[in-house]
């Protein structure tokens, strides 16, 4: 390895380095957290406060409020780490949002049809399009965590060839 290629190296660590561990994206995980977690605690107080909810409304609210706990701990695991949208945490990041977006789909459509309420289907539609997104931004993660796990066993390769 050539003294250019360490520095390209070293440049190339840097910027990723940089990009991972950003002021902003700890700032956007904070946001998550405390929207994530004010959204469960009201979900929850609801359930907690409103015996005579109908069935169908308690059940929403109860999967809302498990949404909601499982993104507040999610923000909190990654703010706990310190390391900020490393790419596993992005690929974590899109399966929640993957399985998140699909409960909705799902229970928008049943919705419509059980009920035969027209909303439920334009509901079922809108998330089709977040199943989408959601798959297209968890496919863009793994590609990015497959690319890094790449370089990282380029580097180890290398490294080992000079120990020797």
């Amino acid at each position: 390895m050539t003294a250019i290629q360490d520095v390209d190296a070293i440049d190339r660590v840097r910027r990723i380095a940089g990009a991972e561990l950003s002021l902003q994206s700890r700032i956007a995980h904070g946001v998550l957290l405390a929207a994530a977690l004010a959204m469960t605690t009201v979900l929850a107080a609801l359930l907690l406060t409103e015996p005579d909810l109908p069935l169908r409304t308690w059940a929403a609210l109860a999967v809302l409020t498990m949404i909601g706990a499982i993104w507040t701990g999610y923000a909190a695991w990654v703010l706990a780490r310190r390391r900020v949208l490393f790419a596993r945490q992005r690929v974590v990041a899109g399966w929640l949002a993957v399985i998140f977006t699909s409960i909705f789909t799902i229970g928008a459509f049943a919705i419509g049809i059980a009920g035969d309420v027209p909303a439920g289907f334009a509901a079922g539609g809108l998330g089709l399009a977040l199943v989408a997104g959601s798959g297209l931004l968890l496919a863009r993660a793994r590609r990015r965590l497959a690319a890094l796990l790449d370089r990282r066993r380029e580097l180890e390769s290398l490294h080992a060839g000079v120990a020797r």
